[in-house]
C-alpha cells in the first residue's frame, strides 16, 4: 500500500500539470475490509489508478465508474459498497443512487462495509481573449475572480495594458495546448478583427464569441467565407458576446460575457 504522503504529491503535480483526475478517499469501513479509513488513490482521465489504494476488485469497478461520472459532470460520489444481506435489509438495490449515496454491492468473501468519497479535481478553464480593448482587459481582470485560466493573445506591445494573467501570446493565434474545453472571446474592437477571427476560427472551443455588433459579426463572417473559412466553423461564432444585459460599458459587457460563460460551465452541475 503506498504512503499517503505519495499521493498527496501526486495530487499537487497533477494539479500543477492541468491534467483531470478523480481522488478517491475511504471516509469510513465495517467489518473486515482491505483498504481502511484514510486510504486514498488519484484516479486518471483514462480510468487507471494513478498511485495509491483503495482495496481490491471488491471496490475497483465501482470506483472507477464513480470516477469516470464525477469527471464528466464535475460533481463528487459518496459510494457505499455493502454485501447483499446488508443492502436487501435496508431495500437497496446495487447501481442505486439515493439521498446522494450510489450503492454498489461487495462480492468478496469478506462482506465488509466501506466508503469511498470520489472528488474530481478538474483543471481550470481556459479563457483566450484576443485583443488589448476595454472590454478585453475587464473581461481579464474579471474572469480570473471567476476560476479561468486567462491567456491574452494579443501583439507584444499591447500586452502591457492588462494586469496580472497566466500566460500571455504574442499576435492573434491560438495556444500549443488549446482544447475543446477552452473559451474563446474575440475582444479586438476594430484592431485586427478579420486577423484574429481568421487566426482562430478553426481552433476547437467551448464557447467562441465576438464583441461586436451581429451586423459587424455578418460582414466579417461574409469575408471570412470569401477567404476560404468553412461555413460551419462560423456558425460556433456567437455574435455579439454575452448575455443580453444592456450592457454599456466596457465592465458591464464583461460581466455579461463572465456570466455567459459560468452558465456554459456549471450547465448540469446544479442539483435541483
Amino acid at each position: 500500500m503506498q504512503n499517503p504522503i505519495d499521493v498527496l504529491d501526486l495530487v499537487n503535480e497533477t494539479k500543477a500539470r492541468g491534467e483531470p483526475f478523480a481522488l478517491a478517499t475511504v471516509v469510513r469501513t465495517v467489518s473486515v475490509t482491505a483498504a481502511k479509513a484514510g486510504a486514498k488513490a488519484v484516479i486518471l482521465a483514462d480510468g487507471s489508478i494513478s498511485v495509491g489504494w483503495i482495496g481490491g476488485g471488491c471496490a475497483r469497478s465501482a470506483v472507477l465508474k464513480a470516477a469516470r461520472e464525477a469527471l464528466a459532470d464535475g460533481q463528487p460520489r459518496l459510494v457505499s459498497i455493502q454485501p447483499d444481506d446488508l443492502l436487501q435489509e435496508h431495500q437497496l438495490n446495487a447501481g442505486e443512487l439515493r439521498d446522494g449515496v450510489l450503492y454498489a454491492k461487495n462480492m468478496c468473501p469478506s462482506q465488509g462495509t466501506m466508503d469511498i468519497f470520489v472528488e474530481p479535481v478538474l483543471p481550470r478553464p481556459h479563457l483566450i481573449i484576443c485583443g488589448a480593448s476595454p472590454v478585453a482587459v475587464a473581461l481579464a481582470d474579471l474572469a480570473a475572480r471567476m476560476g479561468f485560466f486567462i491567456i491574452v493573445s494579443a501583439p507584444q506591445s499591447d500586452h502591457g495594458t492588462f494586469g496580472a494573467v497566466d500566460r500571455f501570446v504574442d499576435g492573434f493565434q491560438m495556444p500549443e495546448d488549446g482544447s475543446q474545453r477552452d473559451y474563446i472571446v474575440i475582444a479586438t474592437q476594430g484592431r485586427g478583427d478579420s486577423a484574429a477571427l481568421k487566426a482562430l476560427a478553426h481552433a476547437p472551443a467551448k464557447y467562441f464569441a465576438f464583441v461586436g455588433s451581429r451586423k459587424k459579426a455578418a460582414a466579417l463572417k461574409q469575408d471570412m467565407l470569401s477567404a476560404g473559412i468553412e461555413p460551419s466553423l462560423l456558425e460556433k461564432i456567437k455574435a455579439p458576446a454575452g448575455k443580453d444585459l444592456g450592457a454599456i460599458t466596457p465592465d458591464e459587457i464583461a460581466l455579461s460575457i463572465v456570466a455567459e460563460m459560468v452558465e456554459i460551465r456549471r450547465s448540469g452541475q446544479r442539483q435541483v
